[in-house]
């Protein structure tokens, strides 16, 4: 893991011996609380996201070698496991005041498992080879874009509403091509869809970074981790599935 600590905070007479007294102790002392439990706080979010996210390899692989898949591929099954996660996440996403730390749990790592029976028709497509290394450089981009909006300081909050536009954009773009069928619009959208969440990806991070200190000491904090981790679940698994539209060579 990186070092993600913030840079200190500067402080009048740093430096100068002016201000090095109990209180210059007492802020410094704050401050490595404060970094602490970010760390904390964050690594519990990534530590829920890749559970999830091997988690959802793990049944999508097992479902792929037992024959279930082609169960999922169409008919009444295929929607099911298409549109309950969907469901899960709206449920997560707009009740969460509502469930307790304990029901959220058992929603994310539903999700999770319906995500890895819906995606065990990725290997009736593609060949095991190439999902696997679309999979490791999915993981390293995206390992770096958040690194990235962890530690960058610009402000990526003006980003989000433009990257909302665009994942609404896309949603119309992807239901339109269902019925055009076009495989160059198909590309073009996989194209897109990769950069969006690949900024999306650096955007939550950021933004969940700042949720913190507004959230630390809560009854909503071990929520929002939870929740947290469903954001860049969503971002990591977008991002491989585009991804594997142009890396992903077919069966």
């Amino acid at each position: 893991m990186a070092d993600w600590n913030d840079n200190p905070r500067s402080s009048t007479g740093l430096g100068t011996g002016v201000g090095a007294g109990p209180g210059y102790a007492g802020d410094v002392a704050g401050r490595t609380v404060f970094d602490a439990g970010l760390r904390q706080h964050m690594l519990s979010i990534y530590n829920y996201m890749a559970s999830g996210v091997l988690l959802t390899g793990i049944v999508a692989l097992l479902t792929a070698r037992s024959g279930l898949a082609y169960s999922f591929a169409s008919g009444p099954l295929m929607w099911l496991v298409a549109l309950s996660p969907l469901a899960i996440v709206f449920a997560m996403s707009f009740g969460a005041n509502r469930f307790s730390k304990g029901t959220l749990q058992l929603m994310y790592w539903a999700f999770a498992i319906l995500m890895g029976l819906s995606m065990s028709t990725i290997f009736l497509v593609f060949t095991g080879g190439s999902i696997a290394a679309t999979f490791f450089a999915t993981a390293a981009a995206f390992a770096g874009l958040s690194l990235f909006g962890y530690t960058t300081k610009k402000d990526l909050s003006g980003f989000g509403s433009f990257l909302i536009m665009g994942v609404v954009g896309l949603l119309v773009a992807m239901v339109i091509n269902i019925f055009l069928q076009s495989p160059t619009m198909m590309y073009v959208i996989s194209f897109i869809g990769v950069l969006l969440f690949a900024a999306l990806t650096a955007y939550d991070t950021q933004r969940l970074k700042n949720q913190y200190e507004m959230l630390r000491g809560t009854e909503f904090a071990g929520k929002a981790v939870i929740l947290g981790a469903l954001t860049l679940y969503l971002d990591f698994i977008n991002m491989f599935q585009f991804l594997l539209s142009f890396m992903g060579n077919r069966e």
